[in-house]
């Protein structure tokens, strides 16, 4: 029995100007090691378009993948890569609300109030 090695070249995930300026002040009243900290952006199933996304400060941990921008780090597991591979992380302050956006590529429909969304069905990897 053969076995197949898939190598995914990644694009990254970065920040906006207004998105790193934000992580940046927030780290700064942590006392948290920022080699090592940095804005997770995952994915989970749900909403009613399908996914929705995970965004937290964390901690590296084992089989992350990290990306680096504006002397920051962007966290992801690596089962959510592919969802989120491309994205851009902004920080929004609107009559909405304020908060952090994904500018993803590879989202094909998402739902009215924007907290889900869902990629082409060809793009999908596996389930999360």
């Amino acid at each position: 029995m053969s076995t197949t090695e898939v190598t995914y070249r990644a694009k990254g995930v970065n920040f906006t100007e207004q998105g790193a300026e934000k992580v940046q002040a927030f780290l700064a009243t942590q006392e948290t090691d920022v080699s090592t900290a940095g804005l997770r952006v995952g994915v989970r199933g749900g909403g009613c378009s399908g996914f929705q996304y995970q965004l937290a400060f964390d901690e590296q941990r084992d089989g992350n993948v990290i990306f680096e921008d504006q002397g920051l780090r962007i966290l992801v597991d690596g089962q959510s890569l592919p969802y989120v591979d491309g994205s851009s992380i902004d920080y929004v302050d609107s009559l909405q609300g304020a908060g952090f956006q994904v500018n993803n590529p590879n989202v094909v429909a998402a739902c009215g109030c924007g907290s889900s969304f869902r990629v082409a069905e060809d793009e999908q990897v596996s389930a999360v």
